[in-house]
């Protein structure tokens, strides 16, 4: 062991290549945790635009926010924002089929041991019980089109309402943006045209601009996007190709003038070789299609998402090329990616904006001396690929798990998936048992709520249930289905509370 490893010197100038969401991300969450010990610069290029469809997040976004100090009705204003309680799907088990992926606990407490759904299982099984989202109080709340936060009543649905956000990206940067600047983050304009390596041990040593300018650091985050800038071009940490299990390799994304009420809720349709997302803002609606370019060319799926709009189109589609995957190694040497740098899954269950937020997280966790211990960031990278890896699996189940009869889906549901994915199925299968795993990102309800959706319906469920009475156990059932319908009519719309608290243009 190196012993003097520990009293290396502390680290004071940190330099983030890219802006955008991730970039200023990195910078608003440094400055106000470390501004005072860290000099930070970011490098960016208004020539180079970015990829910003990342409208949509989960519930976790609160607590960045809450981090930074950011008050929620003011960043609304300013972004954009729409409120969300979950992910529709629609026609992804089979045309005519939709449910919903809700944030928040499935039906009412535990009863003892053992979870609501499991009561639901058999009640379900002998024809008694409705859709699983119907005793989801943000699936309840949702297809009422309704929304407020939580407000401090005891034992309510209303008292804890898991909500998350839909906003302009673009926005969203400019936003942290200005947090960051004022608590001292410089941003240099410039395009990079060179990477300095330290000849002894590979290192980053400085980022050399087209005009010459040199920026140097001791902590590099690549935030540069599906370039990898630094932590490919210039380190080659290696990429993990998932097309595989994940087979969509392309993106149009457009926007189109808004169209009825606001939903609370983003909406995924599957189409004939991908998806389609929709994602209502208060000034326009966010729209995309992914797709596999082996079963569908770049024309028809133009096409088929400009026919799907709500309104006219405000631009025409951008599209985009990726590879899903990860990085071998997100922290190399004395540089972190970030964001798309880091890798990229699909926006299916609005990830891309929480791997950040994570990997942000776990850096200031094991955020460095300038000795940078290889065992600090060897764990650092052992816990990212952990949630990368399991959030993958996740993705993987809503398209293994279909009836639809094109070619595309009926290859997606004969490939072979990760085993860590089998086993989480099968041990579901038996009894509808899930567990969730050290800190992996979707909880028991999640997992749940898009299996059955998906169609994966468990043979059994746990005996502990056949202690309650079949009539004592529908009542349950029945219940709650009667508190969360009440509950959630006691809200107000989701574009009525928008308009009371947090409209654009609001003082």
């Amino acid at each position: 062991m190196d012993e003097g490893r520990g009293a290396a010197g502390r680290i004071s100038r940190v330099v983030i290549v890219g802006g955008g969401t991730a970039g200023w991300m990195a910078a608003a969450m440094l400055s106000r945790l470390m501004g005072g010990a860290l000099e930070i610069t970011l490098v960016e290029s208004e020539l180079i635009g970015t990829v910003g469809v990342g409208e949509a997040t989960i519930p976790q976004i609160r607590l960045f926010n809450a981090t930074l100090g950011i008050d929620e009705n003011e960043f609304m204003r300013k972004t954009q924002g729409t409120f969300k309680l979950g992910i529709e799907f629609v026609d992804w088990l089979r045309p005519g089929h939709r449910y919903m992926h809700a944030f928040g606990a499935i039906g009412g407490r535990p009863l003892g041991a053992v979870p609501f759904h499991q009561y639901w299982l058999k009640s379900r099984q002998a024809g008694r019980a409705a859709e699983l989202d119907r005793y989801v109080f943000n699936a309840v709340a949702g297809w009422q089109n309704r929304f407020m936060r939580g407000a401090d009543i005891a034992n309510s649905p209303l008292g804890n309402v898991a909500h998350a956000f839909h906003f302009d990206a673009g926005l969203y940067a400019r936003y942290l943006r200005g947090l960051a600047e004022a608590r001292g983050v410089t941003r240099v304009e410039g395009t990079i045209g060179d990477v300095r390596l330290r000849g002894e041990d590979g290192f980053i040593e400085s980022v050399v601009l087209d005009d010459g300018r040199v920026v140097e650091g001791e902590l590099f985050l690549d935030c540069s996007g599906f370039r990898g800038l630094l932590i490919e071009q210039a380190l080659h940490a290696g990429y993990e190709d998932w097309t595989h299990w994940l087979p969509c390799d392309r993106a149009m994304a457009v926007p189109c003038e808004p169209a009825g009420p606001l939903t609370p809720y983003t909406r995924s349709t599957a189409r004939s070789a991908g998806w389609q997302w929709r994602i209502p803002l208060q000034h326009r609606t966010g729209n995309g299609m992914v797709y596999s370019s082996a079963h569908i060319d770049d024309d028809e799926a133009a096409r088929t998402l400009l026919g799907n709009l709500d309104g006219a189109p405000q631009a025409d589609p951008r599209a985009l090329r990726f590879t899903t995957g990860m990085r071998k190694r997100f922290w190399h040497r004395n540089c972190v990616a970030l964001g798309l740098a880091s890798g990229f899954m699909e926006p299916l269950e609005s990830t891309s904006i929480h791997f950040i937020q994570a990997s942000l997280s776990k850096l200031v966790s094991f955020f460095p001396r300038a000795g940078f211990d290889p065992v600090e960031i060897d764990e650092y990278n052992r816990q990212v690929q952990f949630e990368y890896i399991r959030s993958r699996d996740f993705l993987v189940l809503h398209y293994w798990a279909n009836r639809r009869d094109e070619p595309f889906w009926r290859d997606c549901r004969a490939m072979s998936i990760p085993d860590t994915l089998a086993h989480k199925i099968e041990l579901f299968r038996r009894n509808g048992r899930v567990f969730r795993e050290h800190e992996e990102l979707f909880t028991e309800s999640s997992w749940i709520q898009v299996l059955i959706g998906q169609g994966v319906l468990p043979a059994g469920y746990h005996p502990m249930v056949d202690l309650l009475d079949d009539s004592e156990a529908e009542a349950m059932l029945a219940g709650v289905r009667k508190v969360l319908e009440a509950c959630a009519g006691q809200m107000p719309s989701h574009g009525e509370f928008i308009a009371r608290h947090c409209a654009a243009g609001m003082a």
